[in-house]
């Protein structure tokens, strides 16, 4: 792959755009774990104290680029899920895509996988990642849910993206062992997960 050529954006967010960017292309081409730094500023163009600029070491640019590609994948849940009139039924079908989609992406699969817990929580500290992109996938649909009276009582909505956020492991698992189409896997949700959440008049 050519290396990319001229100057980055005077915008800081642009600049930033742009080098998660380059370190997509970089990744695909070397993987997460031997991608470095100046892998990532021979492709976008620049120096290495450049993308020090923007992104404070390669931890922080790995979980930008973590975060940045669970979003694009947040968009493309949320059109697969759109015409479901339910919450059950959003909820299951899109974790069962989201899951199947993250766990084969090569960044999004070190907080979806869990036996790359260990490198995760290297990678990401204590800033519990996987929980926060969770809430943030989840939040508007449990709130619209709940507005349509199809939460159960007395959850919160931090409470309810965190069992969300068990049960997405312990799917990934399965798919790891096993295969992602199985039946298994819409029934665990179903009779696991949407107990938990999902109210009794919403005929669940």
């Amino acid at each position: 792959m050519a290396r990319r050529h001229g100057v980055l954006s005077d915008d800081a967010e642009v600049a930033r755009s742009q080098i998660l960017t380059a370190a997509d292309a970089a990744i695909q081409r070397f993987g997460v774990a031997k991608t470095t730094i100046d892998d990532v500023a021979k492709e976008t163009g620049v120096s290495r104290p450049t993308i020090y600029r923007y992104f404070r070491d390669r931890d922080t640019l790995m979980t930008a680029m973590i975060e940045a590609r669970s979003r694009r994948l947040f968009e493309q849940t949320r059109e697969y899920v759109a015409d479901r009139k339910t919450f059950a039924e959003q909820i299951v079908d899109g974790l069962l895509y989201l899951v199947d989609k993250g766990r084969r992406d090569p960044a999004i699969h070190l907080i979806v996988t869990p036996d790359q817990v260990s490198s995760t929580t290297a990678l990401i500290g204590s800033s519990s990642l996987a929980a926060q992109l969770t809430y943030e996938m989840w939040a508007p649909l449990v709130v619209a849910a709940r507005e349509r009276g199809e939460i159960r009582d007395g959850l919160t909505d931090k409470e309810i993206c965190n069992w969300i956020t068990v049960v997405e492991l312990m799917l990934a698992d399965r798919m790891v062992s096993g295969s992602p189409d199985s039946p298994e896997n819409r029934r665990l949700l179903t009779n696991l997960l949407l107990p938990g959440i999902v109210s009794v008049q919403s005929g669940v």
